[in-house]
C-alpha cells in the first residue's frame, strides 16, 4: 500500500471526555468506514502532564504500579511506565489535583511526597533514565516534597521538619540535601513539561497557576514569600545553583517541582518533545503518508509547547501533511497554518451544541473521522 494510504493517529486527549487512547479508537473507526483498507498507525501521545504514563505504555511500555503518599498524604496506587532502562514518571499520578478528596483544594498544604516516591520506585526498577512528566499538579511547594522523600531535610528554627506544602516552607530554616539518594547521581533525569515559568514573581508558579488550585490572593502572597525563603535557604545549603535554578524556564512548573528536579541536575526539555522521543513518533512518521494530531482544545495554548503544536512541527519537518481533531477550535486557519496544520475538525462542526459534544465526543469525533477519510483518502 502506498504511503499516502498510511495514516499515523498521534493525538492527546479530549480533557473531560476521551483518554488520547480512546481518539485514536474512534478516528480509526471513522477512517475505515469510509476507506477500509487504510492502515492506520495509532500513537497516543502527551505533552509531560496527566495522560503522558497511559501513553507511554500504550507504546509498548509496562506498567508498574506502586503505592505512595497522594497530595494530602493518604495513601494511592500510582502508575509508571518502564521499557529498557528508560521510565516515564507523571508527578500527576502522585501530586495531581484529581488525587484530592472531591471538593478539597488544599493550596498551601498539599506535598509532592509522593512523587518522590514514584521516582525512587523508578529508580528500584533500574531506571538509567527517567522522564519525568510535570503538570496538573495540586500542590505549590517548590517539589520540597519530593525532595524529601528522596533523603533530603528540611528543617524549622528547632530542628523539627517543616509541615508539608509550601504554606510550610515560611518556617524553613535549615536545609541539608547531603542524604539524597546517591543513585540520582548515576541517572539521567529529563524534565519534560510545557511550562517554562521561573519559581517565583509575577510569573511564578504561584502568581500564576496558584489560584487554579485554590489559592486566594493572600495566600498567593504567602507562597510566593515562602518559595522565596526556600530559595534564601537552599543558597546556604548547596550555593549560587539555588537562585539560578529558581529563575530558569521550567522551574514553575507544576508547582514548583520543577524547581526541586533542576535541584537534581534534570535537564529541562518541552514535554511533547521528550515524549516524541521516546514513544518513537519519528520512524512511525516516516510510515505515514497522512498525520492526524488533536486534542480538546485547539486554541492560543496549543500554539505553546502542546502536544499538537509538537506532532505537527515534527511532522511537517518530516514532509508529511497533519490534520487535527479537536472538540473546539479557537484558531483561525492562518494561525493554524503556521503551526503546521493544515486544516483542523472540530467536533462542533457535526454537533453545534458543546454540552452534547462532551457527552458524545466518541461517537461525534467517529462522524469528524469520516470527513476526513473523505478529504484526504479517497
Amino acid at each position: 500500500m502506498d504511503g499516502a494510504r498510511r495514516v499515523l493517529v498521534a493525538a492527546d486527549k479530549f480533557k473531560g471526555s476521551l483518554t488520547a487512547v480512546e481518539v485514536a479508537e474512534r478516528v480509526t473507526a471513522g477512517l475505515r468506514r469510509v476507506a477500509p483498507d487504510v492502515t492506520v498507525e495509532a500513537l497516543p501521545v502527551a505533552d509531560g502532564g496527566d495522560g503522558t504514563v497511559a501513553a507511554a505504555v500504550a507504546a509498548g511500555f509496562e506498567r508498574r504500579e506502586v503505592r505512595v503518599a497522594g497530595p494530602l498524604g493518604a495513601e494511592v496506587t500510582a502508575a509508571f511506565a518502564l521499557r529498557d532502562g528508560t521510565a516515564v514518571v507523571e508527578m500527576a499520578e502522585a501530586s495531581g489535583l484529581q488525587r484530592l478528596p472531591a471538593g478539597v483544594l488544599a493550596p498551601l498544604t498539599a506535598s509532592t511526597y509522593g512523587s518522590g516516591e514514584l521516582l525512587r520506585a523508578a529508580l528500584d526498577a533500574g531506571a538509567r533514565t527517567i522522564v519525568f512528566g510535570v503538570g496538573g499538579s495540586a500542590t505549590t511547594d517548590g517539589g520540597a516534597g519530593m525532595l524529601s522523600a528522596l533523603g533530603a531535610r528540611f528543617l524549622d528554627a528547632e530542628g523539627e521538619p517543616v509541615p508539608p506544602g509550601g504554606g510550610g516552607l515560611a518556617a524553613l530554616a535549615s536545609a541539608d540535601l547531603s542524604g539524597l539518594d546517591p543513585r540520582l547521581a548515576g541517572v539521567e533525569l529529563v524534565l519534560a513539561s510545557d511550562v517554562d515559568n521561573p519559581l517565583t514573581g509575577p510569573k511564578g508558579a504561584p502568581a500564576v497557576y496558584g489560584p487554579q488550585k485554590g489559592a486566594s490572593p493572600d495566600d498567593v502572597a504567602a507562597l510566593d514569600a515562602a518559595l522565596g525563603r526556600f530559595v534564601k535557604v537552599l543558597e546556604g545549603a548547596v550555593g549560587a545553583r539555588a537562585a539560578e535554578y529558581a529563575a530558569a524556564p521550567g522551574a514553575g512548573a507544576a508547582g514548583g517541582i520543577g524547581y526541586g528536579a533542576l535541584l537534581l541536575g534534570a535537564r529541562f526539555r518541552p514535554g511533547i518533545e521528550v515524549m516524541l522521543d521516546v514513544l518513537g513518533f519519528g520512524p512511525a512518521v516516516e510510515r505515514a503518508g497522512l498525520v492526524i494530531t488533536g486534542e480538546g482544545s485547539l486554541d492560543e495554548q496549543t500554539l505553546h509547547g502542546k502536544a499538537p503544536a509538537g506532532v505537527a512541527a515534527a511532522a511537517r519537518a518530516a514532509g508529511k501533511e497533519v490534520v487535527a481533531v479537536c472538540g473546539r477550535l479557537a484558531l483561525p486557519a492562518q494561525e493554524l497554518g503556521r503551526a503546521g496544520i493544515r486544516r483542523a475538525y472540530p467536533l462542533t462542526d457535526v454537533e453545534p451544541d458543546v454540552a452534547v459534544c462532551i457527552a458524545e465526543a466518541g461517537p461525534i469525533l467517529e462522524r469528524v473521522a469520516e470527513r476526513i477519510a473523505r478529504d484526504f483518502l479517497n
